[in-house]
């Protein structure tokens, strides 16, 4: 059965970039000529990186905290991007902030969480621990617990994100979105599905955290024990069901890339766009590595969603 009804309102997205802090709107999109002839496939590339907190996150997260509550503080659970998105914004309204990350959690990322002001604890091996002792700490503290992906506005503001490609001055043929925990894929595929219907949305994951899409595909929730990937910001490894619900109707295909195809993505963008990506950014990249016939001749639009990486891990890298 055709699905009629999203929860993420077409009117509203419209609306969202009002709220939106400027530094993260209007971001570059351009075919990437050097990429193009590298991949046999015209590359429209959408530059989320350009920013305080070199991420699209900031659209979301300045959404969600532009209509919350100041006099309630705010916790949140983050592999790095949302939570200096969250920490970014907060500190513009003076809103409390404490921020769950994982021991393992990329040190830039925590660091420019408390350069803007967060309170930052670091508990447990990955992402979803961190998340669990999130969600515990708020209902002791009577703090709100905000979750990107589950919490409207952040879909709300990756949507933006698509406003932005539907002005572009050609036809994009297939759209290749990293998904982490959907909120991206989400906003940005129900745009496109509202306004350019003909456009195939693809998310892609990696393969070292395939739970969203494993559940995708299987119309079942499927948990893993660990991940085991060096994109951190997609290392997801129990889905939020609102946002595989959110999937259906929208996403036509998932893809999960292999770790090499992911450096050698971080190194073909770097070397011919001359931007650090962080591995997540790297995503749409790898997929059109791994799938080059499948998408060979036609104009694949993705997003560079995020640039954090230390030194360290540029020089292992890059």
């Amino acid at each position: 059965m055709l699905k009629t009804h999203y929860r993420l309102s077409l009117e509203r997205i419209e609306k969202a970039a009002e709220k939106i802090d400027s530094v993260f709107l209007q971001t570059p999109q351009y075919v990437d000529d050097a990429l193009s002839q590298a991949l046999g496939v015209r590359v429209v590339l959408k530059v989320e990186t350009l920013n305080p907190i070199r991420s699209f996150k900031g659209r979301g997260a300045g959404l969600l905290v532009s209509e919350a509550d100041p006099h309630t503080p705010l916790l949140c659970a983050s592999a790095g991007n949302f939570g200096q998105a969250m920490a970014y914004a907060c500190r513009k309204r003076n809103i409390k902030l404490t921020v769950y990350a994982s021991v393992h959690a990329n040190p830039l990322k925590i660091e420019k969480m408390r350069h803007f002001g967060a309170g930052v604890i670091l508990h447990g091996d990955d992402f979803d621990a961190a998340k669990l002792e999130a969600k515990r700490a708020a209902s002791q503290s009577g703090g709100r617990f905000v979750e990107d992906s589950l919490d409207i506005e952040t879909l709300e503001g990756a949507a933006t994100i698509g406003l932005e490609l539907l002005k572009f001055n050609e036809p994009i043929d297939t759209l290749l979105i990293a998904l982490g925990n959907g909120a991206m894929v989400n906003g940005i595929a129900r745009i496109f599905k509202a306004r350019s219907p003909g456009t195939k949305i693809i998310a892609v994951q990696a393969q070292g955290a395939p739970a969203m899409v494993e559940s995708w595909q299987q119309k079942k929730m499927i948990t893993h024990e660990r991940v085991q990937t060096i994109a951190d910001g997609v290392a997801v490894r129990i889905p939020v069901q609102q946002a595989l619900d959110d999937m259906e109707g929208l996403v036509d295909d998932a893809l999960l890339v292999a770790e090499t195809s992911i450096l050698n993505a971080m190194q073909l963008i770097h070397l011919h766009t001359g931007v650090v990506v962080e591995p997540s950014g790297a995503l749409g990249i790898a997929a059109l590595l791994e799938n080059k016939d499948r998408f060979h001749g036609s104009t694949v639009a993705t997003i560079l969603c995020g640039g954090n990486v230390t030194e360290k891990q540029m020089n292992d890298w890059l």
